[in-house]
């Protein structure tokens, strides 16, 4: 059966909506550049965009509800359903997967009794596992509502949940201190944080992060680190001949295809 059309928001809530999007629309030269702020909007008044909120922003932007729709389904930070005051996304990319974020997720998730995206009865503590959030040399790393908790454990994870239902209040390594769903989602669409000393508050990222930016600045390059009990191999420099291309792949090494000593290609022939 077709879906009846969206009911609309309460009329103060419109008015208190429209006023915020007006602000958010004037800061760009094309209106529909709004929508995902507008879409942040919409989910820090119900914690998730609800059909309402969709219409509400085809409404402000001109675009018909199915283009709104498209974006809000598109993007993983839009919540579809009703979620927790705090999002505890785990990280399971490669890095922090293999240095505990798989064991994470699954303790967590028997802890809270939760599957991924569900919430715990409460309505407190939303779980899910998300891919990288760049900050691989905090591995393995977990997020509340997008704000850091760095080098965690099974056992810091669990005490991490259970401060957050208990209303105990909870610092991150780095950023802002915690604030909810709502509040974060309000932020992101663009408002200030007017919280005492959360603008102040920041997180730099690690060593590891920023040799790339050192040796763009022309500094000391960092120091190569090699397994325990081997020295370093000394690599062999390789003169091209104008033939070939002046590339750094171009020259053999121990495991590559063009050494000689390794040869490359099929083991048996097409069709065996």
């Amino acid at each position: 059966m077709p879906q009846l059309p969206a009911p609309a928001y309460p009329d103060d809530v419109r008015a208190r909506l429209e006023a915020d999007s007006r602000e958010v629309i004037a800061r760009y030269p094309d209106s529909r550049s709004a929508l995902l702020p507008l879409l942040h909007l919409v989910q820090s008044e119900e914690g998730h965009v609800t059909r309402t909120g969709m219409r509400f922003c085809a409404d402000m932007l001109g675009l018909t509800t199915a283009e709104v729709t498209a974006v809000a389904t598109f993007y993983s930070m839009y919540r579809r359903g009703p979620s927790g005051d705090y999002q505890v996304g785990v990280c399971t990319n490669t890095l922090c997967a293999v240095l505990g974020g798989d064991a994470i997720f699954e303790t967590l998730q028997e802890h809270l009794g939760v599957a991924n995206g569900g919430t715990t009865e409460d309505g407190k503590v939303t779980l899910e596992h998300i891919e990288c959030n760049a900050a691989c040399d905090f591995a393995p790393v977990v997020m509340v509502n997008w704000e850091f908790f760095d080098n965690q454990t099974p056992a810091s994870a669990k005490r991490l949940v259970d401060d957050l239902r208990a209303g105990t209040q909870v610092e991150p390594t780095r950023g802002a201190p915690l604030c909810t769903f709502k509040d974060t989602a309000r932020i992101l669409a663009g408002f200030p944080d007017t919280r005492d000393g959360a603008v102040e508050a920041s997180g730099s990222a690690g060593p590891a992060s920023l040799i790339g930016l050192r040796l763009a600045k022309g500094e000391s390059p960092a120091r190569v680190v090699h397994p325990r009990g081997t020295a370093p191999r000394t690599a062999t420099v390789h003169d091209p001949s104008p033939a070939e291309h002046l590339s750094s792949h171009d020259a053999p090494q121990e495991t590559a295809a063009s050494d000689p000593s390794h040869p490359a290609g099929p083991v048996t022939e097409e069709g065996e």
